[in-house]
Parts: C-alpha cells; structure tokens; sequence
C-alpha cells in the first residue's frame, strides 16, 4: 500500500537557490518534452514516449549548460509526467496537456530515487542540494518511492515523500442499511447526513473576502515588477494560503469521522463544472470544494476497507418524498422545506435528499426493496 508523508522544509539560501534551480529547470524540461511530442506527432502522426525523449535530454543539455547543475532523474522524472499527462487526456478526455507557467501559484520537481531520510538527524538528503533540514511531525516504515519537492507561492518548501509500506489494502467490509449514511452536500450546510444531522459550512473564502478585496486592490495600484508589490502580493497569497489550509483541515477531520462510524457512505454524482456556470452560486460552490471532500473521502476508504457508493446526478432526491415516493415536480432551489400532498410528511429538503441518496445507493445494491 503506498502512503504519501508531506514534510515543512528548511533549506538554508544556498540549498533554496538550488531547489530553485531545479525547479527551473524541471519546468524547462517539461516544456520542452510537450514541445517534442506536439511537433512529433505532428510532422510523423506517431507519438514519442518518454524513453525516446530521454534520448534527446544529452544533447539538449549540450545546447542548455544550465541543465547539468540539476539531478538528471529529476529532468527524466518529467518525460515521464508529460507522458502521463497525455494518457490522462486521451483516457478522462480531461483537457489537452499545458505548458507549465513559473506563475503557477505551486511549483515543483521530483526526485525519483538517490536520495535519504533521517529522522534523528531532523534531515533528507537529496542529490545535487545536499542535507536539507525537515520538520518531521511523524515518522514511517517502508520503501522509499518518488519524492516531490514544493514551493508554494509564499515562499515556503516542502518535500512529499511517497512510501510502499508493504501492506496489502484491506478487504472491504460488508454493511447494510443500518451501517451505511446517506450525504447531501450543499451551500447553506456543508453537509447533511440521512440521520438528521447537518454539519455547517465554515464558508472561508467568504469569511476572508472583505481583506481578499483590500489587499487586492493594493497589489492592482502598485508599480509592476516593484518590491512593494512583491511584498503586498506576499501577503495577499498568505491569506489565501490559510483559507486552503482551513478548509483541507476542516475536511480532513469531516471526512475521517464519517468514515471511522460508518461502513458505507453514500454520495450523488455531482456535475460540478457544470454547476460552477451559474455565476450567483459560483463563488459558494467553489468555497465549499466538494470535488476534493470526495476525493478524500474514497481514498481514506480504501485505506480502511470501508465502501463509497454513487447514485447517478439525475436521480431526484430532493424532489421524491423518502416515505411514500410522491415525486414533487414543482419543487425549486429556494424551496428549503415542503410537504408531501399524498402522505403530509412535512419534508426538509437535505435531509430527506440525503435519505434518498442512501435509498437510491442500497437499492442499486439490492439490501433494501421497495
């Protein structure tokens, strides 16, 4: 079973031009191999795989001196990634491969393989940047696998280190009706659950707007290029680097609950690109960051042999009554409450969607009948 360990780095300033370096050139490479394959394919209509791009890193290194200052697996790492880049596209029909931008907002390279963790020395050693001190919150046991060092846009390194501890995943455990929850996630509440229960949306984007809008009106009056403005767009990106923060822990902690109490969750398939069109609710939904709950919700279920189960986005759980099945065709967004005209059940919209969602799940699974 591979883990992934994210650890604070603190590199020295000779070690952060370095790591820079890398970074450059890293990005440089990767560019370049997109390049390669968009023109290959182009000029022969056959695709080149990253061991044939590999075989033109020596003579593009030749032809870029700088190159020789980084970690060649660490240039060979990115082949590698802009071949995987296009299988996701040909595969999810995701969006074609980008060239990568030193203004993404995260920056990056990996070091496959040469390097070394030490827990008592506090230290990594990673080849062409030497023993970099680490903060290590917690320790592991396994093999080493691919490390990827971070930057983030407010100047802060971190190294992600990916380990096969050598556990197999374990096996799923059963459950039914009474071990599974139903979740409606929304804007109002983050998430309501099919026992009733309603968890708030701590809202932090929108909690921060009011500084987000000042400081970002500093940052547009500012010269170009100028220390002021570097030092206010400092600033502007630690307060986004928070709200990222506070909503990954506010997940986390969601997300391992609802997985340590129950056996099964159930979730609607969601069209969030879709949904994200409507500019009245764009803002909120973005805030709200369901795709990424999701996301952890199902790896942290593979890790402890729990299921997530999915219903279709055009099921209607929030128009169908959960006790008689009266399908409400009127029913609208603002609508947060009705009653059922057939058995006057009276309804609160999220939950009886959420009780829904878990019907409709166990249903597709044959545990419950009709």
């Amino acid at each position: 079973m591979l883990n992934a360990y994210k650890y604070r780095l603190k590199p020295t300033k000779k070690q952060e031009t370095l790591i820079n370096k890398h970074i450059g050139s890293c990005r440089f490479v990767y560019n370049w191999a997109l390049e390669q394959k968009i023109k290959t394919y182009g000029q022969t209509g056959k695709c080149i795989n990253h061991m044939g791009l590999d075989k033109l890193l020596p003579a593009l290194k030749t032809e870029k001196p700088f190159l020789k200052e980084t970690n060649s697996q660490s240039l060979q790492g990115m082949t590698k990634h802009v071949d995987a880049a296009f299988v996701r596209f040909f595969r999810e029909k995701n969006g074609f491969p980008r060239f990568k931008s030193k203004k993404n907002p995260v920056q990056s390279f990996p070091v496959p393989q040469h390097y070394s963790v030490d827990f008592e020395k506090g230290i990594v050693k990673l080849p062409k940047i030497g023993e970099v001190e680490v903060i290590f919150h917690r320790t592991f046991e396994g093999t080493l696998r691919t490390a990827t060092i971070s930057k983030t846009c407010t100047g802060k390194y971190f190294i992600s280190i990916l380990v096969d501890n050598g556990q197999e995943l374990p096996n799923k455990q059963k459950y039914s009706e009474l071990t599974t929850v139903g979740i409606d996630v929304g804007i109002k509440d983050f998430a309501v659950l099919s026992t009733g229960e309603k968890i708030e949306n701590p809202k932090y984007l929108k909690n921060s707007l009011k500084r987000l809008k000042c400081l970002q009106k500093r940052v547009s009056r500012k010269v170009k290029d100028s220390k002021r403005r570097e030092k206010t767009r400092q600033l502007l990106s630690k307060i986004h680097e928070k709200i990222s923060n506070q909503r990954n822990n506010f997940q986390h902690q969601i997300s391992s609950k609802l997985i340590s109490e129950n056996q099964a969750i159930a979730l609607e398939t969601l069209n969030v690109k879709g949904m994200v069109k409507n500019h009245h609710l764009a803002q909120s939904i973005s805030d709200s960051a369901w795709s990424s709950f999701v996301t952890k919700l199902e790896y942290k279920a593979e890790w402890f042999g729990k299921t997530v189960l999915r219903i279709g986005q055009f099921e209607p759980s929030s128009k169908l009554c959960n006790v008689c099945g009266y399908h409400n065709s009127e029913l609208t967004l603002k609508d947060r409450e009705w009653v059922c005209p057939i058995c006057k059940t009276p309804h609160d919209r999220d939950i009886n969607a959420a009780i829904n969602i878990k019907k409709f799940s166990l249903l597709d699974q044959n545990l419950i009948t009709t």
